[in-house]
């Protein structure tokens, strides 16, 4: 299975900015209306672009320290564990996270480690989570740490021109709905790898 759904259509990264930035800065329960961020823009201006990017970057930041830290926690002899026959077990989730992390750099054209064995096919990371069961917990942590060095370094090439079009298995997107896609992919491994540790007897670090 590839890591995302077809596209049927692309959609006005304004109209993805003006989401993002309303989910990130909405005002909390009975604050009232606040004045919009600096810099944010109006729909249909593309000079709110750099913000949107900065958005994700704090995103990406979080996610990095909450799927690293869990990856960490997780015992050793628990990364073989899977809930049921037919779904990854806990290494396999890290390591297609890592996979995926090369996966969207290399299809913007940004060089990723030659030892990930990612390229811009689809398949490649699937190759490279197959070959989890052969790594340490270690080694599939620092392959995280540089997976997510890859993604922060393409998301700054992406600050030039978010509205470059990407093609995902024939389909054309833009960088920053890619990055949207990516963002949300990870925060539902997250989710799966939260479930994962709770049903191993292990807390979440952040929530200690």
């Amino acid at each position: 299975m590839t890591p995302y759904p077809p596209i049927r259509r692309r959609r006005p990264l304004s109209l993805v900015c003006a989401a993002i930035l309303a989910a990130g800065c909405a005002a909390p329960a009975g604050d009232g209306a606040q004045e919009p961020p600096a810099g944010a823009a109006a729909e249909g201006d593309l000079s709110g672009a750099p913000a949107m990017v900065d958005h994700l970057g704090r995103q990406l930041r979080t996610l990095r320290g909450k799927i690293v830290a869990l990856a960490e926690a997780m015992p050793e002899d628990r990364y073989a564990w899977r809930p049921m026959d037919g779904v990854r077990s806990v290494g396999e989730v890290f390591t297609h996270m890592a996979g995926d992390n090369y996966f969207v750099p290399a299809l913007m054209g940004v060089e990723v480690p030659a030892g990930a064995g990612v390229t811009g096919d689809p398949a490649t990371v699937g190759s490279h989570e197959e070959a989890w069961s052969t790594r340490s917990r270690s080694e599939i942590v620092a392959d995280l740490e540089r997976s997510f060095d890859a993604m922060e370094a393409a998301l700054e090439v992406t600050r030039e021109d978010p509205e470059r079009t990407v093609e995902l298995r024939g389909n054309a997107l833009t960088a920053g709905d890619l990055w949207v896609r990516a963002v949300t992919h990870l925060h539902e491994h997250l989710g799966q790898s939260i479930a994962y540790a709770r049903s191993n007897h292990v807390v979440p670090p952040w929530s200690r």
